[in-house]
């Protein structure tokens, strides 16, 4: 196992729990975690033992998006006194941190499920919106403090638009630090599919998780490429491309096990949500 020190990363038969380890400034992403993120989701491509994945945060929130007083150096300053963006070599460069952290920009195509407590704010973004899903406690708040702080607001909002209504993510943007976006609102519009206290929310997640992980990795890819595939193309291509999806992410054993598991009147324990 690989020593992080910006992660808290553990492996349970098929399930990876990755949590970031910032809490005294809640998780915000340095440099390091940004490089340790960027290594991590590669790494994963690669190991077998890896079928779905846990993202979390350690302490009170989940992450308070990129860490502004990293950023805000006396370097840094000095460079914005004589009026350049450290970050942007000329106007058509821009160095992105979020290239680094979320799971699918570094082409890992394994399901993430995200747990979030807390805040969840501005570049947590970059990892939300490439999750599959999100499960939330019920403390849980959502904001982006870009335009309030004088930034504007693209990367980050445009990663969520896959989660949520473009009218949402617009107020969401614009109002800033000013309003925050509760648990509760975030499940009715679709950001989030559950809500539950804090004390079981590693639960929750973990129980999504290990279903995932025991059902076949290949048609469980081949899911994920088909809808996220959806999310990017007409439907009319989309609709064209599900042969091939279903061709590629389709085992000949495993569809026969289950077929076998089906007709021996083998049914899962289900639970409703």
């Amino acid at each position: 196992m690989e020593s992080y020190e910006t992660l808290v990363v553990s492996k349970d038969d098929g399930v990876a729990w990755v949590s970031l380890n910032r809490p005294e400034v809640r998780n915000a992403i340095n440099k390091r975690m940004q490089a340790e993120l960027h290594e991590l989701w590669h790494g994963f491509r690669y190991d077998d033992d890896v079928r779905c994945v846990v993202l979390t945060g350690e302490g009170d929130a989940f992450c308070t998006g990129i860490d502004r007083a990293e950023a805000v150096s006396d370097e840094n300053n000095a460079a914005m006194a004589a009026g350049k963006f450290p970050d942007y070599p000329t106007p058509w460069m821009y160095d992105d941190p979020g290239r680094d952290v979320g799971p699918k920009t570094c082409d890992l195509w394994k399901p993430v499920i995200a747990a979030v407590q807390g805040m969840a704010c501005g570049g947590a973004f970059y990892m939300l919106g490439e999750v599959e899903f999100i499960i939330a406690s019920d403390d849980a708040v959502f904001f982006d403090p870009h335009v309030t702080y004088g930034m504007t607001a693209a990367f980050e909002p445009m990663q969520m638009l896959a989660k949520m209504p473009f009218h949402e993510i617009m107020r969401l943007s614009l109002l800033g630090a000013h309003e925050r976006l509760s648990a509760s609102r975030a499940r009715e519009i679709g950001l989030v599919s559950e809500v539950c206290p804090r004390d079981e929310l590693r639960e929750r997640a973990g129980w999504a998780a290990r279903i995932i992980a025991d059902s076949p990795p290949l048609a469980v890819q081949g899911t994920m490429r088909a809808l996220w595939t959806a999310l990017q193309v007409p439907r009319a291509q989309a609709i064209e491309l599900a042969n091939l999806f279903t061709r590629i992410g389709s085992d000949a054993a495993a569809f026969k096990a289950g077929q076998d598991r089906f007709a021996s009147g083998e049914r899962p324990q289900w639970r409703l949500r």
